[in-house]
């Protein structure tokens, strides 16, 4: 897994490392020298510097280039610098780098653009020539080259108004939040780090690699058979939204995902809607009224006999009675359970003195506005912050959240985990229950780490989802696309 910090993390690691171990200016070298390496430089290449240290970075890769006899022009944003910077500034001029005051500029003519304007500690919206500036880089035709992080984003959260729309990020140092929320999908093309010598004075979040997972989906022994995978215990519908294919797609993943049995748990009304859909599956109907079923406890434990993976919530609805369901499975099942959907909202209902004493180990998958009402926190909070968001709510209720977003958030408040797999074709219905299945699927045959089997399980379901839409598209897909690929992205991340 790639170490990953958020903005003031950096800050400190960088302070520390120029205090104790390199020099501020022998730092900045190292960065430009690591921007020059990153790329096969060549045409007529224009650097646009800011008065920071992201300028600072961008006048040593123009020194640089100018000493490898390259067509460069360095366009000067403010001529305030600090004292580092105006250090690599006055070598620029002394070597014969051609500068030009950023005038509002076309760029049309350049064939590389080096973005050098705002590095990590941007905050707040673009304006001024610095945007004028943007706004030119992303009409261009060039191939475009962020430094450290594209100015106009975010370092921490990845919102922005405007951005530079980069084919290349370089990140200096570590590898960043604001490189994986939010909008930063949208803007950054290819991202990668440059190692250049800063020792991290913090504990980093992970971001999940393709390699990372092989303990838990290794190859099975010819010597089993269903029992030894778990069984899946599916929970959900209601009259108003049966969800037959939700919960089909549902089954299906789990099964996909590599649960040796799936049972799904329905009011008894709706199972004649259903059955047509579940091949594989197990149906168990529970008593109920008007298409909610009803909390009958000897039923409810004929139908989670020898469980030890629940999924609970999708298609749900809400009712009294699902309060006392999910009561009694978190007092009476030491097993793994994820609630999705509705199951996120009889969740908040429940008292805190159960969680704290339940037996099963918890993860909620909500996405930002199902997070919004369970903890409280607003969706521009949560946009804002998400990881921070994430991590208090789940240190406070000792649930570990998986929260939905252009990469996913896995923390169990103590650690974090992100994952950044998926594509725009997953923003459809029934995306959200493949990912519930294929987390429920590995939490039977792999009991032991809950945080870690959902952060495999965001991964496979992300992964599945870019190889169907490769062979789909962004617009068409659906979200059993993402099912047919989930086997392919098991047998590739299993290697």
């Amino acid at each position: 897994m790639q170490k990953v910090v958020s903005v003031s993390l950096m800050r400190e690691s960088d302070r520390q490392t120029i205090e104790n171990f390199v020099d501020s200016k022998e730092l900045m070298a190292r960065a430009g020298k690591a921007l020059l390496e990153s790329y096969e430089w060549h045409g007529k290449i224009a650097i646009v510097c800011g008065s920071g240290n992201n300028g600072g970075d961008g006048f040593v890769l123009a020194g640089l280039l100018q000493e490898k006899k390259q067509d460069v022009t360095l366009y000067l944003l403010s001529e305030k610098m600090t004292e580092d910077t105006a250090y690599f500034w006055q070598r620029c001029k002394e070597i014969g780098v051609k500068i030009k005051v950023f005038q509002g500029d076309s760029f049309q003519e350049y064939d590389v653009i080096a973005d050098c304007i705002f590095g990590t500690g941007f905050r707040g919206s673009l304006d001024g020539v610095a945007r004028e500036a943007v706004l030119r880089i992303n009409e261009s035709n060039a191939y475009v080259i962020s430094a450290d992080i594209n100015s106009g984003l975010n370092g921490d959260n990845g919102l922005t108004d405007l951005a530079v729309k980069s084919d290349l990020t370089v990140s200096i140092g570590s590898l960043k939040t604001g490189h994986f929320l939010n909008m930063a999908k949208d803007v950054i093309g290819k991202l990668v780090n440059a190692e250049i010598g800063i020792e991290l004075a913090g504990k980093p979040y992970y971001l999940a690699e393709q390699k990372d997972f092989t303990e838990i989906l290794q190859r099975r022994k010819n010597y089993s058979n269903k029992g030894s995978y778990g069984r899946t215990a599916i929970i959900g519908g209601c009259l108003n939204y049966s969800g037959a294919v939700k919960l089909a797609n549902l089954s299906c993943s789990v099964l996909r995902s590599g649960s040796g049995l799936v049972s799904v748990v329905v009011a008894k009304s709706l199972a004649g809607s259903v059955i047509p859909y579940l091949l594989e599956s197990t149906l168990y109907p529970m008593e109920d009224i008007e298409g909610k079923m009803l909390f009958r406890a000897e039923e409810l434990d004929k139908a989670l006999k020898k469980v030890n993976s629940i999924v609970i919530g999708p298609g749900w609805g809400e009712c009294t009675e699902y309060v006392k369901i999910l009561r009694y499975i978190l007092m009476n099942y030491a097993v793994n359970v994820l609630i999705d959907a509705d199951g996120i909202a009889v969740l908040g209902k429940i008292e805190k003195e159960v969680l704290r004493v339940s037996k099963c180990k918890i993860l909620m998958t909500p996405h930002p506005a199902e997070f919004s009402k369970i903890s409280g926190f607003s969706i521009e909070e949560i946009l804002a912050s998400p990881i921070e968001r994430a991590k208090v709510f789940a240190e406070k209720s000792g649930i570990i959240v998986l929260l939905k977003g252009t990469t996913t958030i896995i923390t169990d408040g103590r650690e974090v985990y992100l994952v950044n797999r998926g594509c725009p074709g997953m923003a459809t219905a029934g995306s959200g229950d493949v990912l519930a299945g294929v987390i429920g699927g590995i939490n039977a045959f792999h009991e032991e780490n809950l945080l870690l089997n959902a952060v495999c399980g965001a991964y496979v379901a992300g992964f599945a989802g870019e190889l169907a839409e490769e062979e789909k598209n962004s617009i068409s897909m659906v979200a059993s696309d993402t099912i047919g690929k989930i086997a392919d992205a098991i047998t590739r991340m299993g290697k």
